[in-house]
């Protein structure tokens, strides 16, 4: 896959420390990537508010009631923390680390935290336009992670490169790295990495 802007360009990390932290109701979030998914599978960033995908990561420290996403589908995945209680129209479900939950954006949701604070990877996709999927990896030295179009690796514990080509770079706990079907980079080391893939619905 081959992307029109740099910052998309499959290989690129994206460093979590460069994005901007801001308040929202239940602690902090900074944005990871956002942007919309043509039909030939590119990524193209967001230049407005308008976005069909959007991956970020935020602290939840306050209980309450989250904002509402109509027509949009979320995937939280606690990536910090031990476990986090989601109330779903009046279903609680127990939230433990590095084991994403997908739900609708529609639904009515409290959080609950039991055991503190805890930080999360959230990926929000339009439904009509962009269908998301997390899942978590375990890194081996041995057998390389590759990453493929509309694919982004989040290193969530442990250290990591990433190769591709001749080249060797690191990467950071909480950092990401965009994937792409030409020079697919891989993800190699020890801990573990969520594979956030984009698809059309």
């Amino acid at each position: 896959m081959t992307t029109t802007n740099g910052s998309l360009t499959t290989g690129t990390i994206l460093h979590l420390a460069d994005s901007e932290k801001r308040k929202w109701a239940h602690g902090e979030i900074r944005e990871i990537a956002a942007g919309t998914l043509d039909a030939e599978m590119m990524l193209h960033p967001s230049t407005d508010a308008h976005w069909d995908w959007r991956l970020s990561v935020a602290s939840i420290e306050q209980a309450g009631e989250f904002t509402p996403y109509e027509g949009f589908d979320r995937t939280l995945t606690v990536i910090a923390g031990e476990l986090l209680e989601l109330g779903i129209d009046g279903t609680t479900q127990a939230v433990e680390a590095m084991r994403p939950l997908k739900f609708s954006g529609n639904s009515a949701v409290t959080a609950a935290l039991p055991t503190g604070d805890v930080l999360a990877l959230n990926v929000i996709t339009r439904s009509s336009a962009v269908r998301g999927n997390v899942r978590i990896v375990e890194l081996s030295k041995k057998r390389e992670q590759h990453l493929f179009g509309a694919q982004f690796g989040v290193l969530i514990q442990g250290k990591a490169v990433v190769l591709q080509e001749d080249s060797e770079r690191a990467l950071e706990v909480r950092d990401t790295v965009i994937g792409g079907e030409d020079d697919s980079p891989r993800v190699s080391g020890r801990g573990f990495l969520a594979v956030v893939s984009l698809d059309l619905p």
